[in-house]
């Protein structure tokens, strides 16, 4: 298991300058933002706008906080998001928008090149212990709460909010939290490794 400290995500402008992205992780190590297989950001979006577009990539989008937004793929109402952690996925090839409900909003945000990978984005409301396998593909944890333990038999480690943990496949993981925390599972699954 592999902890990645909120402290050391990496700021960065959106693809299109719109705004700043926060870099979660991303595969293969040090990619850009036009060679990656996989990446894992949040966005803090303050002004209704395009998002940025990324040929021959899929999107996952879940709501983190705020009011939330109305999403607007190819010209058509795709989804309101209206409350924390609700999803939409859509591609990142195509012309997309958002359009605030009422104030600023963090998403997060998965993104996977469809020739390479696909992910599954789901939440645990992790409350007691959790026991995830990762089976075959690698997983990510993401922790939207404070206190979620996670322990793969080795030294168990605390994540706080916006920490994440990277799993290896075939890793088991107990979760646990003494109060009720949100973890997000990112499982990404390669198809066809480069």
């Amino acid at each position: 298991m592999r902890l990645l400290p909120a402290a050391g995500h990496r700021r960065m402008p959106w693809k299109n300058g719109g705004g700043v992205t926060t870099e979660i992780e991303v595969f293969p190590p040090g990619a850009g933002l036009d060679d990656f297989s996989w990446r894992i950001s949040m966005a803090r979006v303050e002004a209704d706008g395009p998002f940025s577009l990324f040929p021959g990539v899929d999107r996952t989008l879940m709501l983190l906080d705020g009011e939330g937004l109305h999403l607007t793929v190819e010209g058509q109402s795709l989804l309101h998001l209206a409350r924390p952690h609700q999803t939409a996925a859509f591609p990142a090839d195509v012309a997309a928008s958002a359009r605030l409900d009422a104030g600023p909003i963090t998403d997060l945000n998965v993104m996977t090149r469809r020739d390479v990978c696909r992910a599954d984005v789901s939440l645990l409301r992790v409350a007691g212990e959790y026991r995830l396998d990762t089976v075959d593909a690698l997983t990510v944890v993401f922790a939207d709460g404070d206190g979620l333990r996670a322990d793969t038999g080795g030294r168990p480690v605390v994540l706080e909010r916006r920490d994440a943990a990277v799993l290896d496949p075939g890793a088991t993981a107990v979760l646990g939290a003494a109060e009720p925390c949100a973890a997000v599972v990112i499982v990404i699954r390669t198809t066809n490794p480069r």
